[in-house]
């Protein structure tokens, strides 16, 4: 277990969410940066987006996880609300915060908003899965106990309440479900396809597609994972964020079905981007070899 504060200086405390959290959006970003360079986009435009990017994403994602958690902690306390340093953020509310950021501001610079949500979706999921160490420092987002070898321990304050007997689940031997490592493997994987989809299969795309795969993925990974899960916001007896699972995945693969069937889209590959693929097909082949006189 890892002392969630990584630095203090007097009254100051730096905490390893916050570090986590900071990395996790550089590093997405440096991708996002080198996507667009491949795509004949300029970098310098993601970075400038980049700042109402984060701050929208942060405020969604806090509000979703507060409205989750409303009735257990922050309508006996408002005070904790702002405090997101010890943790809580809610991915579905990052994902729609960020997506909003991208549109207004592609609107009012004259981009491709679809362009720019495929460049992003990517370094999105490899920001999610630098993030989701947060909630291994914070003890948070697992799943129930298990004797697989890779079970991780939970201490006593941030067991969930059906698992708060320390005689039935002894915190020296009880191991959980790490959802967060669970989720990060899989937004990896995730991440290495969208990449290898916008290059291999560019010539067969539309800009948008790649954000469209992004919720399929997510939204599968997501609907997965709240299986395990058992302090879930829930509605009509559904867990809140299988409901967003699953319709982001009906309607992101009905969207993509329709709109490759009628023609609906700008094509991903554009006149100035050479196609890696013809290249390579009519590239001239090298000929026999003079044999030895």
């Amino acid at each position: 277990m890892i002392d969630p504060i990584a630095l203090r200086i007097g009254p100051l405390q730096l905490h390893w969410y916050g570090i986590i959290i900071a990395a996790a959006v550089l590093l997405a970003a440096l991708l996002g940066a080198r996507v667009a360079k491949s795509k004949g986009e300029n970098p310098d435009e993601g970075w400038s987006m980049l700042l109402p990017v984060v701050i929208l994403s942060v405020i969604a994602a806090r509000l979703y996880h507060v409205i989750h958690q409303w009735d257990a902690i922050y309508s006996k306390n408002p005070a904790l609300i702002p405090q997101i340093w010890n943790g809580g953020i809610g991915i579905p509310g990052a994902i729609a915060g960020g997506a909003l950021a991208i549109w207004l501001y592609t609107r009012a610079k004259g981009l491709s908003t679809a362009r720019w949500l495929d460049i992003f979706a990517p370094a999105l999921l490899l920001g999610q899965a630098i993030g989701r160490l947060g909630n291994f420092v914070n003890q948070e987002l697992y799943g129930p106990p298990t004797t697989l070898p890779w079970g991780i321990p939970i201490d006593a304050a941030h067991r969930l309440p059906e698992w708060m007997n320390l005689n039935a689940f002894p915190v020296a031997t009880t191991r959980f479900h790490p959802l967060f490592a669970y989720e990060a493997i899989l937004t990896l994987i995730g991440m290495a396809v969208l990449l290898y989809l916008g290059r291999r299969w560019a010539h067969r795309l539309y800009d948008g597609d790649i954000a469209l795969l992004y919720i399929m993925w997510y939204g599968a990974v997501r609907t997965a994972l709240e299986t395990f899960r058992t302090d879930n916001w829930v509605i009509l007896g559904i867990p809140t964020a299988m409901w967003v699972g699953i319709l982001g995945f009906v309607l992101a693969g009905s969207w993509l079905i329709i709109r490759h069937r009628r023609g609906w889209g700008t094509p991903m590959l554009h006149p100035a981007e050479p196609d890696l693929t013809d290249e390579l097909a009519t590239a001239p082949q090298p000929g026999p070899e003079p044999s030895p006189g």
